[in-house]
């Protein structure tokens, strides 16, 4: 058994966040499933959205609602826009190094944006930012983090929630009690055959919560890269950021001709890429980076760059093979605008979660900024309105019993990606019928 005030479950950008938010003379705990770097948001490619001022408000606004099919919840969207300069900042303080010239911080593009606004270190931002929070996070005198610890259950009575039921390296389980608990699990690629995310994220945060009665929102709404490195019998697959085709680059058939327009939402390059797929009768089509000189690749797009070469393909003269593969996922865990779930004392942020900001799909860059914004959030409600929790000897007994009785957990179930896919399927077809 361990005790924190504070239990976070994940180590991507939201969960580290969260903790640098928090009060220092609060323990805090952070639990992770792989090793701390092994977590999506370090594979992000492209970059983070920033309002850079107040005359792109308007735009920015209209651009996220209209990628996410205006079934964005509109206070979350504000909310994330008008932080947005803020959260910069922070992150520049934690050393974070965007992209800059002689004028300043440098502005990319990418699908759906109707101009630049997007900040990046070089194709690899999720690793820069990323790594330099897990960095401050280490340096916390109050901040223990365990790799290679799951959580496989919630431990919720009368509608709290007092931490978590864990399995440690070795496959033992145990309990964490927590007066206030973070679920910052990530997405669901896991669960996928085709994905750009690491297998161990399977939407455990979604799980555990099912199993409790607490609010999903949205679960089916899962988006799909357009553009991902096709190789046959390939496990995680390599992402071919959108900002390369922000940047110039061009989708081909399988005569070389172009068949869409590339800087549309990534549901209907997707759906574009597929019926050209179809028509064509291949697994993947081309994307050719001819229109953008030699020398930007490598400045802006080195990782993918020399990933290309590894695999046989010399960029800008010779065509990438891609194809669509699970990506993001914009629904979750029900949250308000302070990451609060369903349950009291029980938070989620990050991919884990959903606030609404993206709707039906995301628009790009817009990840990274979203889980910044609402794991600061989460952390201020916790700081001024969280309340210490009373764990009892009689709670602890009853957990410690239900370990000993080999209670049956839903996360640890032979057939939890079948059961969790059905589930995010019923969504989809509770969505089409209108339900």
């Amino acid at each position: 058994m361990k005790k924190a005030d504070i239990l976070i479950i994940g180590t991507g950008v939201a969960g580290l966040f969260t903790a640098l938010n928090l009060p220092e003379d609060k323990s805090i705990l952070i639990i992770t499933k792989d090793i701390c770097e092994n977590s999506d948001s370090f594979l992000a490619q492209g970059g983070i959205c920033v309002l850079k001022d107040e005359s792109d408000y308007e735009s920015y606004y209209n651009d996220t609602l209209k990628a996410g099919h205006f079934e964005n919840r509109r206070e979350s969207v504000e909310i994330m826009i008008k932080s947005s300069p803020q959260i910069i900042r922070d992150l520049v303080s934690y050393g974070v190094d965007f992209e800059r010239d002689e004028n300043g911080f440098v502005y990319t593009r990418e699908g759906a944006h109707s101009t630049p606004r997007i900040l990046f270190h070089e194709d690899i931002t999720g690793e820069e930012i990323t790594s330099k929070l897990l960095a401050a996070v280490r340096k916390k005198s109050n901040v223990t983090i365990l790799e290679h610890n799951a959580m496989v259950d919630l431990i919720v009575e009368n509608g709290e929630c007092f931490g978590v039921v864990a399995k440690d390296e070795n496959g033992s389980l145990y309990n964490i009690f927590a007066s206030q608990t973070v679920l910052a699990t990530g997405g669901v690629g896991g669960l996928y055959v085709h994905s750009t995310n690491y297998r161990h994220l399977t939407g455990d945060a979604l799980g555990v919560c099912m199993q409790h009665g607490i609010k999903l929102e949205n679960i089916d709404y899962v988006q799909i890269h357009p553009t991902s490195y096709y190789m046959a019998n390939h496990d995680r697959r390599f992402l071919i950021s959108e900002s390369v085709r922000g940047e110039g680059a061009v989708l081909l058939d399988k005569n070389g001709q172009r068949f869409t327009d590339e800087l549309q939402p990534r549901d209907v390059v997707t759906a574009a890429i597929r019926k050209q797929m179809e028509k064509d009768g291949t697994a993947h089509v081309w994307l050719s980076l001819r229109g953008i000189d030699e020398d930007t690749i490598r400045r802006h797009f080195p990782h993918i760059y020399e990933y290309c070469l590894e695999h046989g393909v010399s960029l800008p003269q010779d065509s990438i093979p891609v194809v669509p593969a699970q990506h993001y996922f914009m629904g979750g865990v029900w949250v308000d605008s302070d990451s609060k779930t369903s349950c009291k004392r029980l938070y989620a942020v990050g991919e884990a979660s959903c606030n609404g900001v993206h709707g039906k799909n995301r628009l790009a860059s817009n990840s990274l900024l979203e889980s910044l914004v609402f794991a600061k959030r989460a952390a201020k409600h916790i700081t001024e309105k969280g309340s210490s929790a009373v764990i009892d000897g009689a709670l602890e007994d009853k957990y410690d019993r239900l370990l000993k009785e080999k209670h049956d957990y839903f996360l640890l179930r032979d057939d939890y990606v079948s059961v969790m896919r059905s589930e995010i399927e019923k969504a989809r077809e509770a969505h089409l019928n209108g339900k």
